[in-house]
């Protein structure tokens, strides 16, 4: 019986404070409703925090079961002008791999605090997303937006994530990686949007990540999108101009929702010039999230990496399987796991991977 109340209350303790910390992107769900990014987030291009109705459906619609509590009329305003919130993660992973001994740890993937200050409604505003730990504060976007973000232009400056593809949670997904835009890869410079009711574009011109060092150049991200109710399409491209060699990429992306199951797609090629004689990449993914209930989700997801098309039997892929689980407003639960496949030679391309984690948002 102690045993159990201890249980119980550790269970309480947890949740309570995961309920403080909002969601990042999970693009499945505009997908499975037919919302647009900026529907839920105050970020036009989506991640980070969420604007009222995103707030809403996150304790109405996401979780299993909901509870009349005091955060019932949170919508993460402080005062009218001044809107905050954050994100918290933390995980177990358990890695094996072929001669090689297992690992595990249990991690804090990541807390961060978001801000955005509205200066004039509709028209001038300025964002912040900080990352408060691992490793200590670190800035992810920071920057100030004039115009209207659901409906004309807008334009942004500073510092931000640029827009590419899917906004995927998984920032190790191949995609991400071979393409080198995520949210772990923010850039500075401007961003010019423009935003309909089935379409999104964006035009960025940035330092590019190549430039960070040297400033010796500059990236351009264009981006496009058409959204219907059941299905959504969208190209990106970037070309980044540096000293150690250009960076071309291009990329297609759709979303379709077939009953309860909403389906990603996308499909990314680089032109790399940074290495003697230069390289061709390629990365693919598949997603399916099967809405099982209310607050259950099942993602399975196939990727597929080429780091050199002119290498012969050098692709890898990798196949996922996890659950997610909402029990309550603000607390996700999820478990999976994931087996990659590469050169037999390769350990680390041949690994296996389970993962439990605890998410908190609101």
């Amino acid at each position: 019986m102690i045993q159990r109340l201890t249980l119980a209350a550790l269970m309480l303790a947890i949740i309570a404070l995961l309920r403080t910390a909002p969601a990042e992107a999970e693009p499945y769900l505009a997908v499975m409703t037919g919302y647009k990014c900026n529907v839920c987030h105050v970020n036009p291009t989506g991640g980070g925090l969420r604007n009222e109705f995103g707030v809403t459906y996150a304790k109405v619609l996401l979780p299993a079961e909901t509870i009349d509590n005091a955060l019932d009329s949170w919508t993460g305003k402080i005062t009218d002008r001044l809107q905050v919130g954050g994100d918290l993660r933390t995980d177990w992973t358990r890695t094996t791999a072929p001669n090689s001994p297992s690992q595990q740890a249990f991690a804090l993937e990541q807390f961060r605090v978001y801000a955005n200050l509205t200066l004039i409604p509709d028209r001038l505003a300025i964002y912040v997303d900080e990352q408060i730990a691992p490793n200590g504060s670190q800035n992810e976007e920071a920057y100030v937006r004039y115009g209207s973000t659901t409906d004309g232009f807008y334009i942004k400056g500073g510092q931000f994530y640029l827009p590419f593809g899917w906004r995927l949670q998984d920032q190790t997904a191949f995609v991400r990686q071979v393409t080198g835009i995520s949210m772990v890869t923010p850039d500075k410079g401007v961003e010019l949007g423009w935003e309909r009711s089935s379409w999104s574009a964006q035009f960025d011109v940035t330092n590019g990540a190549a430039n960070a060092s040297t400033g010796s150049g500059y990236q351009i991200t264009t981006q496009v999108a058409y959204t219907q109710p059941i299905w959504r399409v969208g190209i990106a491209g970037s070309s980044e101009q540096s000293n150690i060699g250009d960076r071309r990429v291009g990329g297609l992306f759709a979303g379709l929702k077939t009953g309860p199951i909403a389906w990603l797609a996308e499909g990314d090629i680089v032109r790399d010039e940074s290495l003697p004689g230069g390289r061709t990449l390629a990365a693919a993914l598949l997603e399916g999230d099967w809405r099982v209930l209310k607050g259950h989700n099942l993602k399975l997801t196939a990727e597929y990496q080429d780091p050199d098309r002119r290498v012969s039997n050098d692709q890898q892929t990798r196949y996922s399987f996890v659950y997610e689980y909402t029990p309550l407003p603000g607390l996700q639960l999820r478990a999976g796991y994931r087996r990659y496949f590469g050169i037999p030679q390769n350990n680390g391309q041949n690994q296996q991977l389970i993962l439990m984690e605890l998410h908190g948002y609101f």
